[in-house]
């Protein structure tokens, strides 16, 4: 396996004791890390502590507020690249526990694909009675032709679109070409977005053979009755439509036409059916009254450090 330099990114907030299996985890990998970055999105359960006890040597970034998934990895990332100077950056949540051959199954993977045109590979996301999790199911590209779907089954891989962030890895070089994740998204679609906007430029792959553990309170997908959430799964979705450049024209056409599918299969499925609809609207509102602000702007009096933001200013969003 070639040499490498990777950074994992791991954002926590308030399940503290779940931060400690990942980290265990992530202690434990059959190719070890170069270096771990914690971000904790003002928690309020001692994760500071859990970091600090667990991987004393992680490069911990404490920020003084929630600012969501799509915060905490855009800073994680940033810090990766201020800091580490990596070549590959493995994402994941604090609920996301890594089996020990996961990074090396990735990274075999790439050595095995051997070219520059692919920028992340993504794990084979189970829950914790070993059931492929329906959250985290990766969107296989419509789009790869012959050639790539052969090679890709050639090294045990599937050609892809897009990756959660529950564990996925992304070139550190692309992330500098296209950019970091947008963080006003704060909740949903920020990892779909990220991921897309690199993968239009590049070969994504998901890995069956790199596993993790995502350990959810319930086996549910994401469509499952939102609740009040759904505002943001709306305006998100707009942005994404109206702003992003991660789809082109005809992927638009295609993408909008399934969401609107799945939020009516939402709305049939729902219990609270009003709550749905004030969301509905009130997301319309947002995703066409504005665009996502820049991220330095969002992250402002964040306690995020300097040489961090001043990656977070540099890179688009």
């Amino acid at each position: 396996m070639r040499s490498r330099q990777v950074v994992a990114v791991v954002v926590a907030y308030n399940r503290r004791d779940l931060l400690r299996e990942v980290l265990d985890g992530l202690r434990s990998q059959s190719r070890s890390l170069d270096a771990v970055v914690v971000v904790d999105n003002a928690s309020s359960d001692d994760s500071d502590a859990v970091v600090r006890d667990v991987a004393p040597d992680a490069t911990l970034i404490e920020l003084s507020t929630n600012t969501g998934g799509a915060g905490g990895f855009a800073v994680g990332m940033a810090a990766a690249l201020a800091r580490h100077s990596p070549d590959w950056i493995w994402v994941m949540d604090d609920d996301t526990v890594p089996e020990a051959g996961a990074l090396e199954a990735l990274l075999s993977t790439v050595d095995d694909y051997d070219d520059d045109s692919l920028c992340a590979v993504g794990s084979r996301v189970i829950w914790t009675n070993g059931a492929e999790h329906p959250m985290n199911t990766p969107r296989r590209n419509p789009f790869a032709g012959k050639r790539e779907k052969s090679r890709a089954e050639q090294v045990g891989a599937v050609p892809v679109r897009s990756l959660s962030f529950v564990s996925s890895m992304y070139r550190a070089d692309a992330v500098e070409r296209h950019g970091l994740p947008v963080v006003d998204y704060f909740l949903w679609n920020d990892d779909f977005e990220f991921s897309a906007r690199l993968l239009r430029h590049g070969v994504g792959l998901s890995v069956p053979a790199s596993v993790v553990v995502h350990k959810t309170t319930a086996l549910a997908s994401t469509d499952v009755d939102p609740g009040p959430r759904f505002r943001l799964e709306v305006r998100n979705k707009v942005w994404l439509f109206r702003t992003s450049a991660a789809l082109g024209v005809v992927e638009r056409v295609l993408y909008i036409g399934a969401s609107i599918a799945r939020w009516t299969r939402t709305f049939r499925l729902s219990n609270d059916r009003a709550t749905l609809r004030a969301g509905l609207f009130a997301g319309l509102r947002e995703g066409f009254g504005r665009k996502p602000r820049p991220n330095a702007r969002v992250l402002g009096g964040s306690g995020v450090p300097d040489d961090v933001l001043s990656v977070l200013e540099r890179l688009p969003a």
